[in-house]
């Protein structure tokens, strides 16, 4: 295995590890700060979660996104809402990985919620 990851958390779940994953894989990020890189959240699906409430187009984004980046995506037709710059709904990604050439092992925790980072 290269790297297991995860969060808890709900809908904003898998969105988070998806950003993560491929702020490593595409954006060329460590695992820290693939981790700690702002994220956003999309509610254009009903909520798993009694009420099961459904809130088309909104697009949550944390306080650290430029603002120009939110009027853009404003302006292209998402409801943009502002969260707190570390936002603990953005779920705690936490990850070891393994560099398979030098076998040396990295762990990353998110500072969103408590979370702890420690490999052997």
């Amino acid at each position: 295995p290269w790297m297991p990851f995860g969060t808890p958390g709900g809908d904003a779940q898998i969105q988070a590890t998806l950003q993560f994953f491929l702020n490593l894989t595409v954006f060329g990020m460590t695992p820290q700060q693939g981790v700690e890189a702002p994220r956003f959240i999309v509610w254009s699906f009903p909520n798993s979660f009694w009420p099961h409430t459904y809130s088309p187009g909104l697009m949550q984004l944390e306080g650290r996104f430029n603002r120009e980046v939110g009027a853009e995506l404003d302006r292209r037709g998402h409801k943009v809402s502002w969260i707190p710059d570390i936002a603990g709904n953005g779920n705690a990604v936490c990850a070891v990985t393994r560099e398979d050439r030098t076998g040396v092992v990295a762990a990353a925790a998110d500072f969103r919620l408590d979370a702890y980072a420690i490999a052997r």
